[in-house]
């Protein structure tokens, strides 16, 4: 996964975790990153230029309808593909492997895999942030 898409899928998880219209602070960008306040600045002011979001300094980040898109589908991908691994494969490491695998998922290849899963009408909303990871995955 590319590190714009990387920082919109964060964003995306952390907004849904918001109550009410608030801004996602620089510091919880990074924190789920792993990375340093200064580098999620610089990403961000990016984003901002691909109208993917609006950067508010002192304030953080919005996404905005094609930042927020964007990032839905790189969740919804994600837990695709993880269920997939664990479910269809039983593949012991899927964490791991999805994300060697999800830089190059084709959403289309995407959307045919969720035909081979339980898929529920939730998704992305089972993600759980805390877990990072599909709710609907268990331990």
């Amino acid at each position: 996964m590319s590190s714009p898409d990387r920082y919109l899928r964060a964003i995306y998880a952390l907004e849904r975790s918001r109550e009410g219209d608030t801004h996602v602070t620089t510091g919880a960008v990074a924190d789920v990153l792993d990375v340093h306040p200064s580098s999620a600045t610089e990403m961000f002011a990016k984003l901002d230029d691909r109208d993917l979001l609006r950067y508010e300094k002192y304030e953080g980040v919005r996404l905005t309808e094609r930042g927020r898109a964007r990032g839905r589908s790189l969740l919804e991908n994600s837990c695709i593909l993880q269920r997939f691994l664990r479910d269809v494969l039983d593949v012991e490491g899927y964490r791991e492997e999805a994300q060697a695998i999800e830089p190059v998922l084709d959403p289309e290849v995407a959307e045919r895999l969720s035909t081979l899963i339980d898929r529920r009408s939730q998704c992305p909303r089972c993600f759980d942030e805390e877990s990072g990871r599909c709710g609907h995955m268990g331990e």
